[in-house]
Formats: C-alpha cells, structure tokens, sequence
C-alpha cells in the first residue's frame, strides 16, 4: 500500500473514531436543571420511593455483577446491588463529588460514555430514566456494544406516561428534585428501539403503583396489586431487561454434555446411543442410573462396550428423584453446553441438533423443549397431564414474565456457565423439587436468561411406565409455585 493511501486510510479511521466520539457525547447530555440541594436531600425527603426502587434492583442485579450505571446520581442504586466492580458515569460534577465521597470503592467520573478511562465489559448496565433525557435513544443502545459481552443485560427503566401530570406538580411543590424530560417512551417504543440496535428483550415489567408511604395501603398496592393485569398499567415505573444479539458464534466450537437420568429404562438404552447425533466438536453421553430393578444398569455397561468409539458414562444415583439425578450428571459433565434428554425416547434423539443450534446460534440462553405444539401420538400423554402441563405452563409464564408454554418437558438445553450461576443462586427458592425442571426454569428466570420454546413430536413410550406419581407430585408442584409467587411477584 502506498504511504498516500495510507494516510489517507488512518485520516478515515481517524473521523470515524472522532464521530463515534462526538456521538457517544451527544445521545447522553441532559440539560442540566439547576438544584442547590444536594442529592443526599431528596434520598431523605423520598425515603420510601428510593427504597422500593432499591429493592427491585437488588432482586434483578445479583450481588458481585460487574456493574455499569449511566446517570448514577450519587451512587446509591450502584451501592444497593453490591457489585464486585460498580462504575458509575453522570454529566452532573456535583452529584459525582457526593458519589466519591460516600461510595470511594467505586469508580465515578463525571460525563458522558466518552470519559469513561477504557472501554471493558459490564454483566449489567444500568439505565434508569436516561431514555427520557436522551437526544437519540438508537445512538444511545449502539454505543454501549463495546462494553457488552454475551451476557450482558441492559436493564433500561423508564417513567409512564400517565404519571407526566403528577410528576410535574410534584416538581412545582417541591416534593421532587427539578428534572426536565425530553421522551415519554411506552415500553413498545423502548422494545422498538432496542431491536433496531441489536438487542432482544427479555423480560417486560411494571412497578411501584404507590411511590409514597402510606401504612398498610403502600404495601399491598405495591406487593399485590402492582402484579395484577391491567392495574399494573398505573405503575409509576416501566423496566426492560435486553441481551445483546450482535455477538457472534461459530457453531462448531462447543462441546456437550448430554445427562441421561434412567430408573427402569433397559429396553430404551442402546437406542439413546445408537440414535443420538454428534453435537459440536464432542458429545458426551452420561446415564445417571436410579437404581433399577429391570438389569438397566448391566445394559449401560454392555452398551458401553459395544459402542466404545461413543464418549459414553454411568454414575449410580446415590439420591433420589430425577432433579436430584441431573444434578449429578452435572456435576461430572464436562461440556460446555448442558443436554438433558428422558431415557423413555417419547422425545426423539434426532431432534436435539436443533436445541443445540438454537442456543450456539444466540436465539436465547435456556432452550426449553415443549411438547404440546405438534400434534401427539395417541397415548403418549393422558388428559389430566395435559391439563397440568397447559395450567403450568400459564401460570410459569405469568411468574417467570416469559413466555413458556411446556414447563414439564424434560429436554432442557443451556450453557453450563449459566448452570453454574443457577446453582449458586440455588437457595433463593431451595432445592427441594423432584424432577429439576422448576429448579432450572426460577433460576434461569432470576438471571434474566432468554427462554424459548423448542416445539418437539412427542412419542409413545415403547418400554417401560410412567414414574410419575400425578397427584402427589402435582401438590409438589404446586407448592413450588407459590414460592415462585412469593419470590418473583409478592416480595
């Protein structure tokens, strides 16, 4: 290349990096309102509101995130989510003064994105109200891809509309710090906006329908009756939760793990492995025995044999119940994307390459197998069944604020990493559940991971019988649920 072109070449890159700049600047400055209070005045004078809006963000930001907060004010909502590394960046010097001298094991810079020292990767990045003071809200979302890894969550929390009025002679009263807004976003606008710039929302939804303490009147409009359909609507604050889709895969750079929990499945296990595709660059196949009384456990072994060019394993269940035999299979896997597949094979092997391109291919973290889209094989499910599945499935979808029509298929697909996570935040609904698959989906739910349907044929078994015992374990179930209510919505 000639030094000319050269030049020429480094003067682009050049005005490109000084637009990009100049970009980064303009989507975040606010005008800037005039308030001889310091911040500390109004956290007092609004005690009640600032602590529910801390309650919501220490449940949606898991305490040792890496933590990015735009508009950070002096720090406060950085310091209720316990980060292990907080960053907080506001275009108002005087609040990042107060910011530094409260929280000093923070990092504060007074500004915009462009002042940030060096650009590295958040677990969450914090927009509370900057969508309403932003000039362009698209330039805003594409500025923050540098700091996004895979999984990274933009968590973007807005004012309604309706309370425009309210807000504005709270302001007049002097009941709230002067704030001017530019933007009164619906959540469809923010959703919108966030699609055009790459990202995938995850999770819609509404809170605080009471921002002022009243005895008793508080609490329930602000535990119950917030999560009602349609009187939620009236709540003071909107809140999105989005992943970045932009980050790329190659799909053939992951290894699986496929845990196989089996009690009285001998006639079903060489077909496991026989029918079972080559995921990735390794699959590994793990059977989790539970004890049989039907020679499954010599059958594995002699399948092991007959199929040695087949990474292929067995462990003895030393507990009981399915969940607690998957957590085994786990805690030996060795791949870097987790597989559960029933030995019953009512779900075909042939079907998994498909829950294992959804998730490489980035459609969402947690692929989650349903079994009541296509039609079924006559007798492969009884009616009472259905109905469960159907009821919890709604249910699940209105808790976990996410679509899901099958809650009980086994086949559940995810990211071991993501595993890992779930496990450790185990003990925030504990780990009673029998079968595994509520114990994944509330933990998947509570790390704001994407859960997607995968629909799936669903067979007749051609060995063996059910082990489910239907009424007991829909009283578990149901149990189950309601702490799922207590955790997600009445907290």
């Amino acid at each position: 290349m000639k030094r000319g072109d050269m030049n020429q070449e480094k003067q682009v890159v050049q005005e490109q990096d000084t637009a990009q700049e100049s970009q980064i600047q303009s989507v975040v400055v606010k005008k800037v309102i005039i308030d001889d209070k310091p911040f500390s005045y109004w956290l007092e004078k609004n005690h009640y509101y600032h602590h529910r809006l801390k309650k919501c963000y220490r449940f949606a930001i898991p305490e040792g995130a890496r933590v990015l907060v735009l508009q950070c004010k002096n720090g406060y909502l950085l310091d209720a989510v316990k980060p292990s590394y907080g960053v907080g960046i506001d275009t108002d010097p005087a609040v990042i003064v107060e910011a530094q001298a409260t929280y000093p094991r923070y990092q504060f810079y007074a500004g915009t994105l462009a002042d940030l020292p060096q650009k590295e990767t958040f677990d969450y990045i914090v927009l509370s109200s900057i969508t309403m003071d932003c000039y362009d809200v698209q330039a805003l979302f594409e500025s923050l891809k540098p700091l996004c890894h895979v999984g990274t969550r933009l968590i973007v929390d807005t004012y309604s509309y309706i309370w425009e009025p309210s807000l504005f002679f709270a302001q007049k009263l002097g009941l709230r710090r002067p704030t001017e807004f530019k933007n009164w976003l619906t959540q469809d606008d923010i959703a919108n906006f966030l699609y055009l710039s790459d990202y995938q929302v995850v999770e819609r939804s509404r809170y605080m329908l009471m921002p002022v303490y009243l005895p008793l009147i508080s609490t329930i409009f602000n535990t119950i009756m917030q999560h009602i359909p349609g009187v939620n609507r009236a709540c003071l604050h909107q809140l999105l939760i989005a992943r970045p889709l932009f980050i790329a895969r190659n799909v053939d750079d992951y290894t699986v793990s496929i845990v196989v929990p089996c009690r009285n499945e001998k006639g079903n296990i060489e077909d496991v492995v026989k029918r079972m595709p080559q995921l990735g660059k390794f699959t590994e196949i793990i059977f989790v025995e539970g004890n049989s009384h039907d020679g499954t456990l010599d059958e594995i072994y002699r399948v092991i044999q007959k199929y040695p060019d087949r990474a292929v394993s067995v462990y003895v269940q030393k507990g009981k119940g399915k969940g607690d035999a998957v957590r085994m299979g786990f805690d030996y896997a060795i791949g870097d994307i987790l597989m559960i597949f029933d030995a019953d094979l009512t779900i075909q092997p042939e079907e998994m390459p498909k829950f294992y391109y959804a998730l490489v291919e980035n459609k969402a973290d947690f692929i989650n197998g349903s079994r009541l889209i296509y039609n079924m094989e006559d007798g492969s499910m009884r009616f009472l069944n259905f109905v469960a599945n159907f009821f919890f499935g709604r249910l699940f979808s209105w808790l976990l604020g996410q679509p899901l029509k099958d809650t009980l298929c086994g086949t559940k697909v995810f990211w071991k990493d993501d595993y890992r996570a779930i496990a450790r935040n185990r003990s925030i609904f504990g780990s009673f559940d029998p079968f595994g698959d509520f114990d994944l989906l509330f933990g998947a739910a509570k790390l704001h991971l994407k859960l997607i349907d995968m629909p799936v044929h669903y067979k007749s078994r051609t060995y063996g019988t059910s082990q489910i015992r239907r009424f007991y374990c829909g009283w578990i179930l149901l149990a189950m649920s309601f702490i799922a209510l207590k955790r997600f919505k009445f907290r």
